[in-house]
């Protein structure tokens, strides 16, 4: 072989990001939580509950002590020292961090910071709603090999209760516009609870957004409106077993993070609950 061929190739193989392992496939799925799930605790914690819960995959989030008593928190400005250990203790857990965020980003700078940490740490993907941001991370997702997903909160309010037109990451459909275009590492984050905030159909939003869904959030709600609860998969409004079917047949093969966003002392039966509603859905 030649040598520009076997620098090539060196070349290649140091801006790929590491795949999701197999490792951390269950019953065909990439499952676990969101370490926001547990926002109360400390991320070695958050690990550790996963871990209780039965999943096998994390999503950190900027902002969340690294361990007990730690004034260090996870974010992408972490030094190198703080990142080895935090992959040490995933590794003897045998937990896989897949995603980080949600995170803005202002401008190039920012959107390549976080893509670097993002390679160091191995991830598959990167959690934003920086859609005017399009085009850096697009450069950046090449670049690195690293999928970008646009978060959809639910809609924002006004003080005299109406939707916010100026917020507009809640709408598959302007997600869609944003990034059908692009590079096919660039695409959305599914939040199927959120959408039920905005009184929209998950599966609908789902088939709007196909061939473009990198990872989902996983949440059950009440009811549709602000004014919901969370519960667990199967109690709400969401149809969570509609939705695992239709990313079935998309073949979604990203990750998916349970994000229960109640019980905050104490979530780990329900986030069980929702990692066995998934794994039941076979593929």
């Amino acid at each position: 072989m030649r040598l520009p061929t076997l620098l090539a190739l060196a070349c290649a193989a140091a801006l790929s990001a590491d795949p999701i392992p197999e490792a951390a496939r269950q019953n065909g799925w990439f499952i676990g939580a969101q370490a926001y799930t547990f926002r109360e605790f400390s991320f070695f914690e958050a690990v550790a509950k996963t871990k209780e819960a039965g999943g096998k995959t994390i999503e950190l989030f900027p902002g969340q002590p690294v361990k007990p008593g730690s004034k260090e928190k996870t974010h992408h400005s972490m030094s190198d020292a703080t990142m080895a250990e935090i992959k040490a203790e995933l590794a003897r857990q045998g937990i896989h961090a897949v995603n980080y965020g949600v995170v803005g980003a202002k401008g190039r700078d920012d959107v390549y910071a976080i893509m670097a940490f993002a390679k160091k740490m191995g991830l598959y993907a990167v959690c934003t709603e920086s859609t005017e941001q399009v085009a850096h991370w697009e450069s950046a997702a090449k670049e690195f090999d690293i999928k970008v997903a646009f978060h959809e909160h639910g809609t924002r309010l006004t003080k005299d209760g109406k939707i916010d037109t100026k917020y507009k990451v809640w709408d598959p459909l302007y997600i869609l516009g944003v990034v059908e275009s692009r590079d096919a590492r660039v695409g959305a984050c599914a939040d199927i609870g959120h959408w039920a905030t905005s009184g929209l159909s998950s599966v609908w939003a789902l088939k709007v957004l196909e061939g473009r869904i990198v990872s989902v959030h996983l949440k059950d709600k009440s009811d549709f409106g602000h004014k919901a609860t969370v519960v667990v998969a199967g109690k709400g409004v969401v149809d969570v077993d509609g939705c695992l079917k239709e990313l079935i047949r998309q073949k979604f093969d990203g990750h998916i993070s349970v994000e229960h966003e109640a019980d905050w002392k104490d979530s780990v039966p329900q986030v069980k609950h929702n990692i066995d509603f998934v794994k039941a859905h076979a593929k």
